[in-house]
């Protein structure tokens, strides 16, 4: 990542990115959509995001898809956050949690994405795995949905649910803090929250976590929104962009030069 810099790619197989690179909204569209992805930003994003939706809606061809593009990356070298948002309870979230962070699953990836609206707690195998095998989870905190703030920004005995989500995250995190490294458990929060991290008084440094921030490029976060919206844990942000990069495809050659051109904005944004 201090090579590349802070960018996070996504690989969103989107039926409007599907049409606009003149690809069938067909398993075979989507294979070449992906590897020609997986040939790009490999050795030129930190991080690539595959959002596993795109995949799923395809059946079970499309998950072979989605294993086949997981293992090409990791093939590369390049590190990945495949962005399922699983959360669930017990047994359940313990499936999940093999299913994706397991040594021997043949869709594991570097971290997954995780939703903690089931109580932080819920959450426990799948951080209990990660640290086990050397991954790591993104646990959502504050998105920029519409509706988000309304479970987000909700209160119960004087604490936001988000800053529930970050004490839980800080806590899982104390140890590394202490022997002077970044945790291993990060926090998504979007780019395009506004004011939402201070009204809400997050001490996201505190929190010694990588952030995954969606929201640059085509939804509009700025060079002042990601400095206003992260503070003094800017250095921590990983900036996620997708669509706009995208939309410089089909040709390989032309979405790993967009790839490139964020990284080197995202790299003097967030090194000032």
């Amino acid at each position: 990542m201090d090579d590349l810099g802070p960018l996070c790619a996504g690989i969103d197989p989107h039926p409007a990115l599907l049409a606009h690179w003149g690809l069938d909204e067909t398993v075979q569209g989507l294979e070449v959509f992906a590897m020609t992805c997986v040939e790009a930003f490999a050795g030129t994003a930190a991080v690539v995001k595959p959002q596993s939706a795109f995949f799923e809606r395809f059946g079970s061809a499309g998950i072979a898809v989605l294993e086949r593009t997981l293992q090409g990356l990791r093939e590369a070298g390049t590190l990945t956050v495949l962005d399922v948002k699983r959360g669930d309870i017990g047994s359940t979230m313990a499936a999940y949690a093999h299913a994706y962070l397991s040594q021997d699953s043949p869709l594991r990836a570097d971290a997954i994405t995780v939703s903690p609206f089931l109580g932080f707690g819920s959450l426990r195998p799948a951080l209990d795995l990660a640290r086990e095998t050397g991954r790591g989870v993104f646990v959502l905190a504050l998105t920029s949905n519409p509706d988000g703030p309304r479970v987000q920004h909700a209160t119960l005995h004087g604490s936001s649910v988000a800053g529930g989500v970050v004490d839980g995250v800080t806590s899982q995190n104390l140890t590394d803090r202490r022997a002077g490294v970044l945790g291993s458990v990060g926090l998504v929060v979007g780019a395009t929250v506004g004011s939402a991290v201070q009204t809400l008084g997050l001490d996201l440094a505190a929190a010694n976590a990588p952030l995954l921030a969606p929201g640059v490029g085509a939804q509009g976060a700025t060079a002042d929104d990601l400095r206003s919206v992260f503070g003094a844990a800017l250095p921590n942000v990983l900036a996620s962009s997708s669509r706009e990069i995208l939309g410089a495809g089909p040709d390989g050659v032309a979405l790993r030069a967009a790839a490139r051109h964020t990284a080197r904005q995202l790299n003097a944004i967030l090194s000032t």
